[in-house]
């Protein structure tokens, strides 16, 4: 046997540690995951303690979203080309420091800044989890029951959020759903070399595409940028328009540019791959319901219903359980029938929840007007954020791994804003047209929140669609080739880094 055989081999040996190591990746993720809801149900309690205004606090939120989504995709390839386990630990450590400094902000100015620190660390640390599980696990069955854990807690996070955050800001403080990040972090941090072996994308250039990741990285946060200030400075003004022709500008650069780099950010020819592609703007719109959804319910039960955060965070329970049920058959379903009929059963259970909140009412319950659509919620997510995952990742090389993983946390990160920004002007403009007719303020927000809830239902259908025409019917099973197994680096490999 010479040696190219002999490395062919170990390569496609499964990782033995492989299972430990997801169970510390996915507790790192959920860190990430929880981090959007888990504040929002804090900012009153930090708006009062470090005297926000109320357009200044709405930048502890998208100051966050905005590093985050502009920084996803290079994130996502730095793994591929330094190495994805240093690199997940190197956002580890800097998520970990700059919760840390979020937690002792002592003014606004602070604590937004670290925020902004806070989510471009994020965006390093989150695809780097899903590259590295896409090396250590062969395409199929292993590699499904793996992303269908991440794919619930993706799909649970928020509301996990929102039960954490509602605990720690009554109990011990707003301070605490930063401080908490560290001793998960410094957890993971100690645990990861001993399961997590180094692995990057052979035969990559040793290149840093360097005008490609400013143009990527800065259109998207302008549109990031756009879509977050939109529904506070109207979508007409010349900030949002301006914002929007940057993203367009920087966008159409970077095209030219990533196809005649020699080491692109992104190789465009990714893209030719159907059920990856399709993955992708699905994501998207999933991204458009689930953001706006949580915010809007998590209003609802605060400002209608009079709920306490924790009650809320404790209601919301229904749809973290209810997820990580679904997730669990949805990815065993994946491996029988594929990713079409599972998605499609998910996305028209988020529908059908979307079209239960239609029906909520000022004096609502909990058990009446809230739970069965959670339940439908739930299991809509899990049913759709697993097959999603699996579906980006398809066929994925291990050259590509961080950049699929990039692609597909970015397309869901956008749809999020979009879809944020899309429900909340729906709901503030009804809300604020009734107010000005006389109608009382909890009748006139839940009459906003039902119109937004219906344009939800719209959203659905369409995703709904777009499943039915760009995916393939077609079982996901192991490609032909081995999938490369993470490898330690050699003392020359090391050197070359």
């Amino acid at each position: 046997m010479d040696i190219t055989t002999a490395s062919r081999g170990a390569m496609s040996t499964p990782d033995p540690k492989r299972w430990r190591a997801l169970a510390v990746l996915s507790i790192a993720y959920l860190m990430v995951v929880l981090d959007v809801s888990i504040v929002n149900v804090a900012l009153p309690s930090i708006q009062k303690a470090l005297n926000f205004s109320t357009s200044g606090l709405e930048w502890v939120v998208s100051g966050y979203a905005l590093t985050f989504g502009g920084f996803l995709l290079l994130g996502g390839r730095s793994g591929d080309l330094l190495g994805r386990r240093r690199v997940f630990m190197a956002g580890l450590v800097l998520f970990s420091l700059f919760s840390l400094l979020c937690g002792f902000a002592v003014s606004p100015a602070m604590l937004i800044a670290t925020r902004v620190l806070q989510g471009a660390a994020g965006a390093v640390l989150s695809p780097s989890v899903f590259s590295i599980v896409t090396v250590m696990f062969e395409e199929g069955s292993e590699r499904n029951k793996a992303l269908g854990i991440l794919g619930a807690i993706a799909g649970g996070g928020a509301a996990i959020g929102l039960l954490l955050g509602g605990v720690l800001t009554e109990f011990v403080g707003w301070e605490w759903i930063f401080f908490v990040n560290v001793p998960i972090g410094l957890g993971v941090l100690l645990i990861v070399p001993r399961l997590v072996r180094e692995s990057r994308a052979p035969d990559l250039a040793r290149h840093f595409d360097v005008a490609g990741a400013v143009t990527v990285t800065g259109g998207l946060m302008l549109l990031v940028y756009a879509l977050t200030r939109a529904p506070t400075v109207g979508w007409g003004s010349v900030q949002t328009i301006g914002s929007f022709a940057g993203f367009a500008v920087l966008i159409a650069a970077a095209l030219v540019i990533e196809q005649r780099s020699r080491s692109p950010l992104i190789d465009l020819r990714i893209f030719r791959r159907r059920t990856l592609t399709g993955a992708n703007v699905i994501g998207l719109m999933l991204g458009t319901m689930l953001f706006g959804m949580f915010f809007l319910l998590s209003l609802y039960q605060q400002d209608v219903l009079g709920f306490s955060p924790l009650r809320t965070g404790v209601g919301n329970l229904a749809i973290a359980l209810s997820v990580i049920v679904a997730a669990a058959l949805s990815q065993a379903l994946v491996t029988r029938v594929g990713v079409k009929p599972v998605l499609t059963v998910g996305l028209a259970l988020l529908g059908g929840g979307f079209a239960y909140y239609t029906q909520i009412s000022v004096n609502g319950s909990y058990l009446v007007d809230l739970l069965p659509g959670f339940l439908l919620t739930g299991f809509g997510l899990g049913f759709s954020f697993v097959p999603i995952s699996i579906a980006a990742l398809s066929g994925v090389t291990s050259r590509e791994a961080g950049l699929a993983s990039g692609l597909i946390t970015t397309s869901q990160q956008i749809g999020g804003g979009i879809g944020l920004a899309i429900l909340t002007t729906v709901s503030t403009t009804r809300t604020n047209n009734l107010l000005a007719s006389g109608v009382a303020g909890p009748t006139a927000l839940t009459d906003g929140f039902r119109l937004a809830f219906w344009v939800g239902v719209g959203l659905a259908v369409l995703a709904v669609v777009t499943t039915l025409l760009a995916l393939k019917r077609e079982v996901l099973v192991p490609q032909a080739e081995p999938v490369e197994s993470p490898r330690e680096e050699t003392d020359d490999e090391k050197a070359a880094a």
